[in-house]
């Protein structure tokens, strides 16, 4: 059931706003884009700034143009902190969100017996990783058991933690669906057992409001080219100032340390010690247009919207003969997944396509554990975001419906990957 109470003391953006919001958005002159939660649309002030700085490369040289634009590119610090309610020199900029988490978790120094504990939604990448370092380090993976609504049970979590507990490692929003993990919650009883808490943020910085204080975790990563809009290869990562020195960068340059004698070197005392000296910084600055472009609307205003947006698609998904919807939870988000009888996700995918609809389809083994314990093999997801309309919504809807119905000119079994029993 949605948490209509708190959505409803939100004001969301108007009808103006989202007729400037697409304005400032080319592709939405192009496609009904429903797939936010891989991608969003960037609009027009990324593009400026990227394309600007790679100008500005190829006018100068790119060590020039560096140095040119240093003070814009310091203040995407500045702004990454005031969207997740951070310090500046909390936040490490990366070139993807994998590789943000990845520094964060390859960062803690397991040993044989460490407990951690993850949610069973937990993405492929995640998992595969706590698997790696099981293996390595002697630790133990154990999965929390959802609650009654498709949630990280927080009762279940308390009751696990004990002082072998190293880390509570948790997706906010799962890859696979509309719910929010109750990230507060679980946030207060990591701390109450010292136990280190890292949050993958990657669906939920830029279509909700994140604020690391208030949730409590000690290390939050998530992507710039999903909700927040920004250009592809950019990535976050926070890390609270108390737990930097008990993590240790599982890579170092001489961006993240510095080299002070022939046997010694000094890590630097910020979250940069995570970063790597070369980076791309038309993508930076592209990201740090996107971050003050949300910033510009309000993260209120925008989770209030899209939550509005995607209540009502999950609505008129639900009143189509053959529709599924599998999205769960308490509160839910701007992800809607569905399926339809007899169609198979990457057919239907494909006849939206065909009538400029993008949408995405989720797979079993994104999120294993999770699809398994409901008998999925393949959801669709369609991501909405603030500058979608409330008549796109209805495109998408008449298109699947008559899909369902068997008139949208669907072929036979359209080709892609087969699934495999699980072990």
């Amino acid at each position: 059931m949605q948490d209509v109470g708190r959505i409803a003391a939100q004001e969301g953006l108007t009808d103006a706003d989202v007729e400037r919001a697409r304005a400032d958005t080319p592709g939405c002159a192009k496609v009904m884009h429903f797939n936010n939660a891989g991608a969003s649309l960037m609009p027009r002030q990324v593009l400026d700034a990227s394309v600007g700085h790679l100008r500005l490369e190829a006018d100068m040289g790119g060590y020039e143009a560096a140095a040119h634009a240093a003070e814009r590119i310091e203040s995407v610090y500045d702004s990454a902190a005031r969207l997740l309610g951070c310090d500046r020199d909390e936040i490490a900029l990366l070139d993807n969100a994998t590789r943000a988490w990845d520094m964060a978790f390859y960062g803690i120094p397991f040993r044989p017996g460490d407990r951690v504990l993850t949610s069973r939604a937990e993405y492929a990448s995640n998992f595969i990783a706590y698997l790696q370092v099981a293996e390595r380090t002697g630790a133990r993976i154990e999965v929390v058991p959802d609650d009654e609504h498709g949630r990280l049970s927080v009762e279940a979590l308390r009751s696990l933690m004990d002082e072998r507990v190293r880390l509570v490692s948790m997706t906010h929003v799962p890859t696979n669906g509309g719910l929010v993990n109750p990230a507060v919650e679980v946030g207060k009883v990591a701390r109450e057992a010292g136990a280190l808490y890292l949050l993958d943020a990657c669906q939920s910085v830029g279509q909700l409001t994140v604020d690391v204080r208030e949730i409590g975790c000690d290390m939050l990563s998530t992507t710039g080219r999903k909700y927040v809009r920004g250009p592809r290869g950019t990535g976050l990562l926070y890390v609270r100032r108390e737990v930097l020195d008990r993590l240790a960068p599982p890579t170092l340059d001489l961006r993240a340390a510095t080299w002070t004698a022939a046997d010694r070197y000094e890590l630097r005392q910020d979250a940069r010690r995570f970063e790597t000296w070369e980076a791309d910084y038309a993508a930076r600055l592209g990201l740090g247009a996107a971050i003050d472009h949300a910033l510009g609307w309000g993260l209120p205003r925008i989770e209030a919207r899209v939550t509005r947006l995607a209540e009502a698609l999950r609505g008129q998904l639900a009143e189509i003969p053959g529709v599924t919807v599998r999205d769960r939870g308490v509160r839910r988000c701007g992800i809607t997944t569905f399926t339809l009888d007899g169609v198979p996700a990457e057919q239907l995918k494909s006849a939206l396509a065909a009538r400029g609809i993008n949408v995405s389809v989720s797979r079993r083994d994104s999120t294993r554990l999770d699809m398994d314990g409901r008998g999925l093999d393949e959801v669709v997801r369609a991501s909405v975001h603030y500058y979608n309309t409330e008549e796109e919504v209805a495109a998408l809807v008449r298109t699947v419906r008559k899909c369902g119905s068997g008139t949208a000119g669907l072929g036979g079994r359209a080709p892609g990957p087969t699934f495999s029993p699980t072990p």
